[in-house]
């Protein structure tokens, strides 16, 4: 072999594994003089055939991550006919799972970086989830997937994060007669927007309990009937005039209103 190592790495996915791995058997070798050839994507034995050519030519060394069973055998076999050492990653373990397990693999190509693609968006959603909760910053609202409209204790928070973790982005606002809705609220389209309806009873109900839990006895106004009528009253002036769907959550665990939310965003 040259005095820098040539490896061409092929790949039925991003080629990401196989990199890493050679990358840390050359660590060993050398302080960093080789190149790497990534080819992504490999789904045919024209491709393949291509690559070990090249690298029969520069006097390359070949590593490989395919779990279709045919591009894999192919791949060895070639090799040993053009004498080039072939580095097989993916295939003895395999398998040595399939030995285990007793049961044949998926041959499903990037599964890995789908899985690390579904973590990173759920991170993502649960990052906005909080940023834009209570309505903190209105600039998330014409980016979220879904916006929570509803009055104080209406579960919008826990509904965030329960939707984040779907991998949803979800905004929630506060509604309160004091102040205006922002504007951004009735520009965007109102299929996005969910109202969360309560009745007054259950409300009351709540508020008197977090009042409790806070130390605060319950006969602050935020629990008094009279204020609870005149928050819901102009909740409901706010979403009839976006003209958003409305679900009751006074009954309701979390998980259902959830599951509600993504049926009627899913419509």
């Amino acid at each position: 072999m040259s005095m820098q190592p040539i490896v061409y790495v092929l790949s039925d996915s991003v080629g990401e594994t196989a990199e890493l791995v050679i990358k840390a058997g050359l660590s060993q070798f050398n302080n960093g003089d080789y190149k790497i050839q990534r080819i992504p994507y490999v789904e045919d034995k024209d491709t393949i055939d291509e690559v070990l050519q090249i690298a029969k030519e520069n006097n390359g060394l070949i590593g490989f991550t395919l779990v279709d069973p045919i591009l894999r055998n192919y791949v060895n076999e070639r090799s040993k006919q053009l004498n080039l050492e072939a580095i097989d990653i993916m295939g003895p373990m395999l398998k040595a799972m399939e030995r285990v397990f007793e049961r044949t693999p998926r041959f499903e190509a990037g599964l890995v970086h789908k899985l690390d693609e579904d973590y990173f968006k759920r991170v993502e959603a649960i990052e906005f989830a909080v940023k834009y909760d209570d309505g903190r910053d209105t600039r998330g609202i014409s980016r979220a997937d879904i916006i929570l409209i509803g009055v104080s204790r209406t579960s919008k928070t826990p509904l965030s994060q329960f939707l984040a973790h779907k991998r949803l982005k979800v905004a929630n606002v506060p509604i309160v007669p004091e102040v205006d809705p922002p504007e951004e609220l009735f520009d965007v389209d109102p299929a996005k927007c969910i109202g969360l309806r309560i009745s007054p009873e259950k409300l009351n109900e709540i508020r008197k309990e977090r009042l409790k839990a806070l130390g605060l006895g319950d006969q602050a106004t935020y629990a008094n009937m009279e204020r609870i009528y005149k928050e819901l009253d102009y909740f409901d002036k706010v979403v009839n005039k976006i003209g958003c769907n409305v679900i009751d959550v006074s009954n309701k665990a979390v998980e259902e209103t959830a599951n509600s939310i993504m049926q009627i965003i899913q419509n």
